[in-house]
């Protein structure tokens, strides 16, 4: 009989209580052209052979002592990965109780005893070429998923460039160096791992932060670089920028866009209510939100400003406990300040250049709103 290239190596095991039926099998299958042949008697040994042969083709008695072909069949589907079990039984046995539980558990063919030749080798290469082309469809599925995992990454990465390049946008018409965005984003993520966000949770906030302020592109530069103090009307126009930061970027629901525009609109949001522009309170205002405007905050506060000096950390310390239940989730401002040094890391890891500080004013508290910009 021709053999296809490809079958004349698959690996064949033979289960059989009778050593005669095994011995005339080996002889069938072997003077065929079938070059890799095991055969076991002991159907105990069954599971243990099939896990370090990895068959393509079980030759398998049902009737056997100790465990039947139907629970050594029940045996391989807990082994192999796929719905396909390559088993051909043997059986002297023709009741279609017999045939239908078989095929029940798996069973792809049979071979009734005693054995024709012919039948044999035909069935055994039926079920080998099937086999055969089953592992080749199952081989271009795994290499289509990863072709197609790696251009979902491409895509995700771009996504994220995009993002990060318009979070640099922003910042950079009143910070060239683009670091305050770099250290408010890795203090979200530190801040949200802190909180018992998940992995994914927490890169999803380090990737989208970076756009909390992108509605400041449509601040006329006379307001958002003003060197001195804003007037009531300059300063309601400011207070605009988390809305046109959201309005910027609606039309896509991506839970990266959904996040992004979330933290845009309410990272000036505070915990008394008392934030702009919804004036949400409380649990109003969304988690990432409450994380972003601690990030934000703390890092106007340390930096360099037209109007200050950067505050040293203890002064900072003593703003945020005064704030907590104020402006800032009291919780989430427990963990900051019981975790103050992993936020100074990242703050001096990306420290400013002095010739490009940021030059823009930080809002501590309603009394002085309309003196200063955030």
């Amino acid at each position: 009989m021709f053999l296809p290239e490809g079958l004349t190596a698959a690996r064949i095991l033979i289960i059989d209580d009778n050593e005669f039926n095994v011995q005339l099998l080996e002889a069938v299958v072997t003077e065929a052209g079938y070059s890799s042949v095991l055969s076991i008697t002991d159907s105990r040994k069954a599971e243990d052979i099939y896990r370090a042969y990895q068959p393509d083709l079980v030759l398998l008695d049902i009737s056997m002592p100790n465990l039947d072909g139907h629970q050594v069949m029940e045996q391989f589907k807990k082994i192999e990965k796929s719905p396909y079990l390559p088993v051909l039984v043997l059986t002297a046995l023709q009741d279609d109780e017999t045939r239908l539980k078989a095929l029940a558990n798996g069973a792809q063919d049979f071979l009734t005893k005693p054995f024709n030749r012919l039948e044999t080798l035909t069935r055994i290469k039926n079920i080998l070429t099937v086999r055969l082309l089953h592992r080749q469809v199952k081989k271009q599925n795994e290499e289509l998923e990863i072709k197609v995992k790696e251009r979902t990454k491409e895509l995700q990465e771009t996504r994220l460039e995009i993002i990060r390049r318009l979070g640099r946008a922003a910042e950079y018409k009143d910070n060239e160096t683009g670091f305050h965005i770099i250290r408010m984003s890795k203090s979200c993520a530190r801040l949200g791992e802190l909180a018992g966000l998940s992995e994914a949770e927490v890169e999803l906030v380090l990737n989208t932060s970076p756009m909390h302020d992108i509605g400041k592109i449509a601040i006329p530069d006379i307001i958002l670089l003003k060197p001195g103090a804003l007037d009531r009307k300059e300063w309601e126009r400011m207070k605009q920028h988390p809305l046109t930061g959201y309005s910027l970027l609606e039309g896509h629901d991506s839970e990266l866009m959904l996040s992004a525009r979330e933290i845009a609109l309410t990272h000036h949001e505070k915990w008394d209510g008392k934030g702009y522009p919804q004036n949400l309170k409380g649990s109003e205002i969304p988690f990432n939100g409450r994380l972003a405007g601690i990030a934000d905050v703390f890092d106007a506060l340390t930096s360099k400003r037209p109007y200050k000096d950067p505050y040293p950390v203890s002064k900072v310390v003593e703003i945020f406990k005064s704030e907590r239940e104020k402006h800032f989730d009291p919780e989430l401002t427990d963990l900051f300040l019981q975790n103050i040094d992993d936020f100074v890391t990242i703050k001096d890891t990306f420290p400013e250049v002095e010739a490009e500080v940021e030059n823009g004013y930080f809002q501590l508290s309603d009394r002085d709103k309309n003196e200063k910009k955030e």
